[in-house]
């Protein structure tokens, strides 16, 4: 029990921490720092994806040759596709955008930008809710260790995440608490995830492998199609690519280490 909600609190915890940031920094955020963390929150996802979902999907399957991938592509797909549908019906706008995606809406430019990052936040919260599910059912591939080596993992790149999302809030106009609240509250939506994805799960054991393809898919689709470009638009895309490597390799040490 200790595990489970030790890897529930920390991604929101994470997010919390670095939506603080506004309290210490000036009203905007240094281009390179900012380009940086981006960079290193897509190499957190795109090494999680890997090491704690894709790979201990396929291990799952007891199956060799083509078999042992179906579900790791299946719910890859699908995870895209899930995405790729909330990004079509939900109003968001992001941060460095200048127009709004999604259905038309009267949501003001505020609102925009904190659904953008709650569509980020779900899948990670699918991902560590799928991982500590497999370990609650005593899963050998995903044991209780490696899912919190996921949650630990989720709750550093959230830390430069909740900064991104505070600190434009607080350049836009919004109050330091005001600010703070937002970037805080929009992460929120990851223990719920996690809570939603584990109750599933539990019911559906014999889908696990598919599931957590799922949330690779999911986080993936976050990766490429908003981190990365917002890493590779403007100036100092360089330190996008810089953050994106350390990511990447923290994530991994943090995989096969801890897991």
């Amino acid at each position: 029990m200790t595990g489970l909600l030790t890897g529930l609190i920390l991604p929101f915890a994470g997010t919390a921490l670095g939506a603080a940031c506004v309290f210490m920094m000036r009203q905007k955020m240094n281009v390179m720092l900012e380009k940086s963390l981006t960079g290193f929150a897509a190499g957190v996802m795109v090494a999680a994806s890997v090491w704690s979902l894709l790979i201990p999907s396929m291990d799952m399957t007891g199956e060799e040759g083509v078999m042992r991938v179906v579900p790791a592509v299946v719910g890859f797909v699908l995870g895209i596709g899930f995405l790729l549908l909330l990004d079509m019906m939900v109003p968001h706008q992001h941060i460095e955008g200048g127009q709004s995606e999604g259905p038309r809406s009267k949501l003001s430019k505020t609102t925009k930008l904190v659904f953008a990052v709650t569509l980020h936040n779900i899948p990670e919260g699918m991902a560590v809710g799928v991982s500590l599910a497999a370990a609650l059912g005593q899963n050998a591939y995903v044991p209780m260790s490696a899912a919190l080596a996921l949650a630990i993992g989720i709750a550093i790149q959230n830390f430069p995440e909740g900064a991104i999302v505070s600190m434009p809030l607080r350049a836009a106009g919004n109050s330091k608490r005001r600010s703070f609240l937002l970037g805080a509250m929009s992460g929120i939506v990851e223990p719920i995830a996690a809570v939603v994805t584990i109750l599933l799960a539990s019911a559906v054991i014999p889908v696990l492998p598919y599931l957590l393809a799922f949330a690779a898919g999911a986080m993936i689709y976050v990766v490429v199609e908003e981190l990365i470009p917002e890493t590779q638009t403007g100036e100092h895309s360089n330190m996008g690519t810089v953050g994106f490597t350390v990511g990447f390799a923290l994530m991994m040490v943090l995989d096969v280490v801890l897991g």
